[in-house]
This record gives structure tokens, C-alpha cells and sequence, in this order.
């Protein structure tokens, strides 16, 4: 600046230190800003996640799914997109002790990134052989997923080829530590599938032109209908965004926390930033959502139009029993084993909820059922050797068909290998499931007989196949 040139060259003997003084004075409160004239703090705004090596992602941030195998993933130095280097994932076939799919996140080990200048994510992949991936997204840390964005199916084939995910709301992106996530199972008859191997390169964020035309879709783009009771929640699903990109509709799976939700009659039913509809009162009311703030608003295609028929219909309240007699995994009368969690989220199940509370009464919500596990990992080990039944209501929130149906299916001892056996039933050939109605269930143990001995339950499986999709589970015991 020209003051400090002019302070260099000036003989000191000469100086006015009282102008100086002045001077000093006036530059200090010429420099003064207040909090309120701060720019907001910037994350770093790095596109690259691999370009031959990985960037800036520090030393810990590779972490597999649950249930995958966790040794799939290395650097490849000898095969690349137009370079020497890639990442390289060896799915594993279905039986392999280490775990029967490959999938995991890439998480920054630091602070997150500010990805607000960029519409998509790209990478170039190829495959040992033509393969289909379950997942491939970005925004999932493990650390509530709260942007999550990812598309299904993804074809790849023995070329390098280049594919685009596009981020459903760029502006929401200003501090991400989930910058890539991968699932992929074998190829081959279910259960028999048969591994291979794929590479990954050139993973970045860009701001592409030909991503275009975004048409934000909840409940699949469809006006869907849910009847419940006073204190239900009710997950919003089927949350997408559809782009135009180079003439193909592409649609990328969005976390809620992308829209903003909105209610016709906050009384009846209110919405959270999670997507989940709460039912405050009797009545009806219609749920809508749009992305994007201001001018960038988008309204979105679908709807959910709620309707709280009254209190809720709790199940029937269990008997008296000895503690001695019971083993209790879910249940507000009996004393329960420490269960990890009512909802594993295992990859490839689309299953929503567990365990909620409804007006000071545990109960356990599941929408999008096609497979969910309760899982007994936490506890000390479930012996049930001595009981004699399984009990178990089911209340279905949906029309029954004659084909629907819903398996019951216990695992003794996940460790694996030669100890761990399993056991099934169809709960319908004991009672019929019914909508609307609790249905009650005492299952025989001997009806388990292929599990052998029931000493370590560790899982608790119920699967429709997406048959029924919509049910609560309460009082869920071992018992004789």
C-alpha cells in the first residue's frame, strides 16, 4: 500500500510521530469489521476424490457395509481410464465366509466438503464382465446419512465407460464427508452367485450442462394414501429426482432432507425434515414437498394423503408369566434382552422403521417390507432351549391377498460356518393374516426343529418379498 511505501522511504529523524500517530488511528478503525460483516466459513470446495490416488480423504475412510466382506477393495497400478491406476473391487460369490456382497463408503477422515458448485458426481467403471451393480451414490457417512443420493442398476460392461449421478440439491451440500458409496452382490442364481471383479477411476464432482430438467417425484411420482391412528408416524417414500442427461431420464434416490415437506392441516399431520409424517389428531390432510429455495423452487410430482381414523388399536396385552418362564425380545411387560437395533438396514433390503413409541407404548413400524431383522448382537447369548413357543402379533396395514405372506425365520449363532443354523415358517398356515387386526401368534418350537439347538439367537428375520409391505410387530417372546 502506498502509506507503507511512503513510512520506507521517509528519514525517521524527520517524522511527525503525532501524524503518524493519527494515521495509525484512522487505518485501525478504517480496518475494523464487525462479526456481522464476516463471510460465512467455507468448507473446501475439492472436486477430486480419485484421479490416480485418492484426495484428500486422509488415512480413515474406507468403511464396509454391514455383512459385506470387508477385504474387496485395493489400488489396481496396473489398470486405469487413460492411466495406471484405478480402484478395484473383487465382489465375492454368495458363500464366502468372509461376507457374500462387496459395498461400502468413502468417507472424508476430516472436515467435509463444500460441493454446492457442482451438480453431479461422475466416475468411469468397468467390469471383468458384464455385470449389474445394486448401488453406486455419494452422501452416505454413517453419521446419520443425511444426504444420501444414489441410483440403482447400474449396468457396467468390459469397456471404460462414463457415468453420472446427479445431486438432487447442490445447495445442501456445504459441509459432506460422504463423497462415494458402491454395493454389488455376485451374478447368478440367488444364492449361488458367482464373483468378479470391477474398476472404478476419475471419481469426481462436476457442474455438467447436460444435466438438466430435474423433476423432484415423492411416493414414486404417484398421490398415495395412508390410514392410521393418532400418534402413527408414517415414513414418505419413493423420494427421487428425475434428470434429463444427454436425452436419458436418469433418477437418482434422494434423502428426505433434500425436500422440504409441507402439510394441508399441520392439526391432523405434521411432517418432519427426516420425511416422516406424524399423526396428531383425527381427520385428514395431504402431504406435498418441493426442492430448491426461491427461484430455484421446484415443486414435486406426488403426493400423501393421511387420514387418522382415531386412537390406536394397541395388541393384546401379554399374560402373567415367571421371568424364569419368558425370553423376551420386544415387549413392554416382560424384561427384554439387549437388542442392537430393530432394523439392521441391511444393503439390498428396502425396508423402513423399527421400533417407535406410540402414546408411551413401544411398538415396531415397518413400511417397504420386503426383508428386516431384528438383531440380537448386543445381547448375552439368546437361549431359548428351554421354551417351548414363539409368540408374536401382527397387525397388517394393508389389503391381504390370497398369494401375500409373511416368514418367520430365526439364526442361531451368526458366527458363521459350521455352527450357525436356521430355521422358517409362513406364519399364515397358523393363522391368516389379516388388515386392519391383530392377529396373534404361539409358534411351537419343534416347528424350528432344523435349527438344532435354539442356544444363541442372534437374529430374527421377518420377509415378505415386498408380498406385504406395510405391518406392526409387538410382543415378540420366547416363552414355555
Amino acid at each position: 500500500m502506498s502509506y507503507l511505501k511512503a513510512f520506507k522511504n521517509t528519514n525517521m529523524k524527520k517524522i511527525d510521530f503525532r501524524a503518524l500517530y493519527v494515521l495509525v488511528v484512522l487505518l485501525s478503525f478504517g480496518c475494523t469489521r464487525t462479526e456481522e460483516d464476516l463471510p460465512e466459513a467455507l468448507f473446501p470446495a475439492t472436486s477430486d476424490v480419485f484421479i490416480d490416488n485418492f484426495i484428500g480423504l486422509g488415512s480413515d475412510f474406507y468403511f464396509p457395509y454391514l455383512g459385506a466382506k470387508p477385504d474387496v477393495f485395493s489400488v489396481d497400478r496396473s489398470e486405469g481410464f487413460e492411466s495406471e491406476a484405478s480402484i478395484r473391487i473383487d465382489v465375492p460369490n454368495a458363500d464366502d465366509p468372509g461376507g457374500g456382497f462387496a459395498g461400502a463408503i468413502f468417507r472424508i477422515d476430516g472436515i467435509g466438503r463444500n460441493l454446492s458448485d457442482y451438480n453431479a458426481l461422475t466416475f468411469y467403471a468397468r467390469a471383468s464382465q458384464a455385470a449389474t451393480i445394486g448401488e453406486v451414490g455419494f452422501g452416505q457417512d454413517f453419521e446419520g446419512d443425511i444426504h444420501r443420493a444414489f441410483l440403482s442398476n447400474l449396468d457396467f460392461t468390459t469397456n471404460w465407460k462414463k457415468f453420472i449421478i446427479p445431486i438432487p440439491d447442490p445447495e445442501k451440500l456445504l459441509q459432506e464427508k460422504g463423497v462415494f458409496q458402491f454395493a454389488a452382490g455376485g451374478i447368478g442364481a440367488e444364492g449361488q452367485e458367482v464373483g468378479y471383479t470391477f474398476w472404478l477411476d476419475e471419481i469426481k464432482f462436476e457442474n455438467l450442462p447436460e444435466v438438466a430438467q430435474p423433476l423432484p417425484q415423492i411416493s414414486g411420482g404417484n398421490n398415495a394414501t395412508e390410514s392410521a391412528f393418532n400418534g402413527i408416524t408414517i415414513p414418505i417414500t419413493g423420494l427421487n429426482v428425475i434428470y434429463n442427461v444427454d436425452g436419458t431420464d436418469v433418477s437418482v434416490n434422494a434423502a428426505p432432507a433434500y425436500f422440504n415437506f409441507s402439510t394441508s392441516d399441520e392439526s391432523v399431520a405434521s411432517v418432519g425434515e427426516n420425511g416422516v409424517i406424524t399423526l396428531n389428531s383425527t381427520g385428514s390432510a395431504t402431504i406435498t414437498a418441493s426442492i430448491g429455495e426461491g427461484a430455484n423452487e421446484m415443486s414435486a410430482l406426488g403426493s400423501v394423503a393421511v387420514t387418522s381414523t382415531g386412537e390406536f388399536d394397541f395388541a393384546p396385552t401379554p399374560p402373567a408369566r415367571d421371568a424364569d418362564d419368558v425370553v423376551a425380545i420386544f415387549s413392554d411387560v416382560y424384561n427384554k434382552v439387549n437388542v442392537a437395533n430393530y432394523n439392521g438396514f441391511f444393503q439390498f433390503a428396502t425396508t423402513q422403521g423399527g421400533a417407535i413409541d406410540i402414546l408411551g407404548d413401544d411398538i415396531i413400524s415397518y413400511t417397504d417390507l420386503n426383508f428386516v431383522s431384528i438383531n440380537i448382537f448386543d445381547a448375552a447369548t439368546v437361549d431359548v432351549t428351554d421354551m417351548t413357543h414363539m409368540h408374536l402379533d401382527v397387525y397388517v396395514r394393508e389389503t391381504v391377498d390370497p398369494s401375500d405372506f409373511i416368514r418367520l425365520e430365526l439364526i442361531n449363532n451368526d458366527g458363521g460356518g459350521s455352527t450357525q443354523s436356521a430355521a422358517s415358517v409362513q406364519l399364515q398356515t397358523y393363522s391368516p393374516l389379516l388388515e386392519g387386526r391383530w392377529v396373534s401368534y404361539d409358534i411351537p418350537m419343534t416347528d424350528f426343529a432344523s435349527i438344532g439347538t435354539p442356544d444363541d439367537i442372534d437374529l430374527i428375520f421377518f420377509v415378505s418379498d415386498g408380498t406385504i409391505s406395510s405391518i406392526y410387530i409387538d410382543n415378540v417372546y420366547f416363552y414355555r
